[in-house]
């Protein structure tokens, strides 16, 4: 079997148990400019990549315990590759997290654990349902 091109490492998210004193780090100290913010979720700009700053909160991600998950890895692919890929991980057995679902924020998106616990997005862009929630909070 053949592998479906990724497209890019889009974005790495830190999941983070409170994000006031990441939001210091990462932007005041370090200097990385804020993308988006939302509830719960900064995304910072790194050169052409993303740093996403993300509380832990769902199902799949633990609260710090050992072998929860620490990292997300967030890997870009076409609209059309997303269900083949779908297809071909599920055939070989990987655990799937949530999804194949449109996220309402731009991205039709399935997430799956990888074998340390840590979480793997596949996600393509779509058309976006509410634009206002892309729109930059200050």
């Amino acid at each position: 079997m053949t592998p479906l091109p990724l497209r890019s490492l889009d974005y790495v998210v830190l999941l983070c148990r409170d994000l006031a004193p990441m939001r210091r780090y990462y932007h005041e100290l370090l200097g990385l400019p804020v993308y988006r913010d939302w509830p719960g979720w900064l995304e910072l700009q790194v050169g052409s990549s993303l740093l996403t700053l993300r509380l832990r909160g769902r199902p799949y991600d633990g609260t710090g315990t050992s072998g929860s998950a620490g990292v997300q890895l967030a890997f870009r692919v076409t609209p059309d590759d997303l269900d083949a890929w779908h297809a071909q991980l599920t055939a070989q057995g990987v655990e799937v997290l949530e999804g194949p679902a449109d996220r309402g924020t731009g991205h039709r998106a399935v997430f799956y654990r990888d074998p340390e616990g840590n979480i793997v997005e596949l996600y393509a862009d779509v058309a976006v349902q509410n634009l206002e929630c892309l729109v930059r909070r200050r």
